[in-house]
Order: structure tokens, then C-alpha cells, then sequence
């Protein structure tokens, strides 16, 4: 797989490619991590606008209408608190960004579907608790084997994450672009070294 292994999990719109704003949460949290929360400049302007945002920080660029010029948000606070969802949804990308994007058997970040660690042909289901991102070479390796059967062990047990471990392995995983900007936005809450 050529350049950064998430690219084939994230898609950016086009309108995200230049001057995106970091939208943040009313206590200043983005609301998501990875995805990182963004607009495009065009809806940040109109939410600014419209009252719903208040502008941080600014782009040194521009944009004019007939009446006004006004500088591109770059980071944009919701004024109404956004309550965080709590419950996790069992999604192909969710189940992926719990196990980092890793075979949980080889180790591998490439070529990624998904395994059930009880074969669903042995009356595993398709729960947190019996699914893993898997390569696709240790996927055909196992089968609808068992894992003793197959001589194959887990790197991890599969659970069920909460939205907070998402949230907190999102943030292993920058975006490729980080504005100056966002910085301080992003990661003031992370624990200090010592």
C-alpha cells in the first residue's frame, strides 16, 4: 500500500484541501479526533455568520463579497454545547480504529478487512467481543479454524471500546495537515511528561 496506511479509511472532501477550519466543541474539545472535526472554509464563514460559531483563530488569507472582506476562520468554537455521543457504534471503521489499524495477529497495517475470532461458521457472532481487523493473509491463514487450530494467537482480546477510547487512540493518529493554529486546540489536555 503506497504513502500513509489511513488514507483508504478517511476520505477528504475536496473542499477540506485548502483552508479547513478545526471546529471545536463549546469546552473547546474538537469533537472528534480522527476523524479530525473540520469544515470547510465556506461553512465555517456561514456559521460565523449565522451565530452558531464564535472565530478563534484566522488564516492570513481572504475572501471578499461586493460589502465585506473578511479573514478564513481557521479554528471555530460552537457556541451550544455538542454532547458527546456515548455509545459506540459497530462500525467497520470503528472496530479498525479500535485495534489501531493493526492485525491483531501478524501485527501488519496493510491490506486490512476484518476476522471473527470464533468462526461465524462455528456459531461465532459479529460482536466487539468476537471480531478483529485481521490482514488478509492471516485472514485466508485462519479460516474457520479456531485460533489453536490455525497455531495463531491475538496480540490483544477483542472488547468492547467506550467513545473515550476512540477519542484517545484517534489522537495516535494526526491527520496529515496540522495548522499552526490547531496545536494548542488539539492536545492541551494531553498528560505532561514528566
Amino acid at each position: 500500500m503506497d504513502g500513509d496506511f489511513r488514507t483508504s479509511f478517511v476520505r477528504e472532501p475536496g473542499s477540506l484541501r485548502q483552508h479547513p477550519a478545526l471546529v471545536l466543541n463549546a469546552d473547546y474539545r474538537p469533537l472528534s479526533y480522527y476523524p479530525l472535526s473540520l469544515w470547510p472554509w465556506q461553512e465555517a464563514v456561514k456559521a460565523a455568520f449565522l451565530h452558531r460559531v464564535d472565530i478563534v483563530a484566522e488564516y492570513d488569507k481572504v475572501v471578499r463579497s461586493p460589502t465585506r472582506t473578511i479573514r478564513i476562520p481557521s479554528v471555530v468554537v460552537l457556541k451550544d454545547y455538542v454532547k458527546p455521543q456515548r455509545r459506540v457504534a459497530f462500525t467497520r471503521f470503528n472496530l479498525f480504529l479500535r485495534d489501531e489499524f493493526t492485525c491483531q495477529y501478524c501485527g501488519s497495517r496493510g491490506d486490512l478487512t476484518f476476522d471473527h475470532v470464533v468462526p461465524r461458521a462455528r456459531g461465532g457472532i459479529t460482536s466487539w467481543e468476537n471480531v478483529v481487523a485481521a490482514c488478509s493473509r492471516c485472514n485466508l491463514r485462519k479460516g474457520s479454524k479456531s485460533l489453536r487450530q490455525a497455531g495463531m494467537t491475538l496480540r490483544r482480546a477483542p472488547r468492547r471500546p467506550g467513545a473515550g477510547d476512540l477519542r484517545d487512540i484517534g489522537r495516535k493518529f494526526p491527520p496529515n495537515y496540522l495548522h499552526a493554529s490547531w496545536l494548542d486546540f488539539l492536545y492541551w489536555d494531553a498528560e505532561l511528561e514528566a
